[in-house]
């Protein structure tokens, strides 16, 4: 007998850069909350352990084996928690590093994604698109820059998907914020529509200080029913949670 319904909640977070342990203290308070709140999957932002770069020589510096002590410490710290979670970070692999999203529970790693359209330099591009399940839903990830390839999408839903994850960091120069302010969310409604699926989203907020340009995120964590109508989401400039029992 499977649940009729999935709780799952998406977290709108400000960026931490390169402090893994104080980015884990936050994890820890929010799958705290959750356990509380009854949430069997949670979801945060793109790249959110480590903290997010497009540059090269940052992305090296910040990715993690998922058979690193580093890694593991991560994973046990935060497996008192029965809620499973999808984290983000750059993944050091054999191959190369990744732009990876891990699905946890228990401490236990239950399977990883790598973004198929990575917009970071230095990092290789993922080519496999897992399903995983939870309390009789299957649901899949795709990270960022995937929302705009639609086969991405479909490849999730002709698996038996029916709730798609999307990690996001729309942390950009103001001008191209702007502009992907409402496209981001036009994006993840069509994705919604063309699947059938839910959609749920978690971004970074707030402003990064740069040496040529600051950067801007506005935010877009949201939880989108499949026929595209927007059903939960957190206000645009602030940190917060969106939680929804999807049907």
């Amino acid at each position: 007998m499977t649940n009729t319904k999935l709780r799952i909640a998406a977290f709108q977070r400000y960026p931490v850069f390169d402090d893994l342990q104080a980015t884990i203290a936050q994890l820890h308070t929010d799958l705290q909350w959750c356990q509380e709140q009854g949430v069997e999957l949670a979801l945060f932002p793109e790249c959110y352990l480590p903290g997010y770069s497009t540059d090269a020589q940052v992305v090296a510096r910040r990715a993690i084996a998922t058979d690193s002590p580093v890694f593991k410490q991560a994973r046990q710290q935060l497996s008192v928690f029965n809620t499973d979670f999808i984290l983000g970070f750059f993944e050091q692999r054999v191959a190369g590093i990744y732009n990876s999203a891990a699905v946890l529970r228990q401490g236990q790693l239950m399977g990883v994604y790598a973004k198929q359209y990575p917009n970071e330099r230095g990092v290789v591009a993922g080519n496999a698109s897992p399903v995983f399940e939870k309390s009789g839903y299957t649901y899949g990830i795709n990270i960022c820059n995937d929302a705009n390839y639609p086969a991405c999408a479909a490849e999730l839903s002709q698996q038996g998907a029916r709730l798609l994850c999307y990690p996001l960091n729309n942390m950009l120069a103001p001008a191209t914020a702007e502009k992907w302010r409402s496209k981001s969310l036009d994006n993840l409604r069509q994705r919604a529509i063309e699947t059938g699926c839910w959609v749920v989203s978690a971004d970074v907020v707030g402003t990064v200080l740069g040496e040529n340009e600051d950067k801007i995120s506005h935010g877009c964590t949201c939880i989108i029913a499949p026929d595209g109508s927007i059903v939960a989401r957190v206000a645009e400039g602030q940190a917060g949670v969106v939680v929804f029992d999807i049907g």
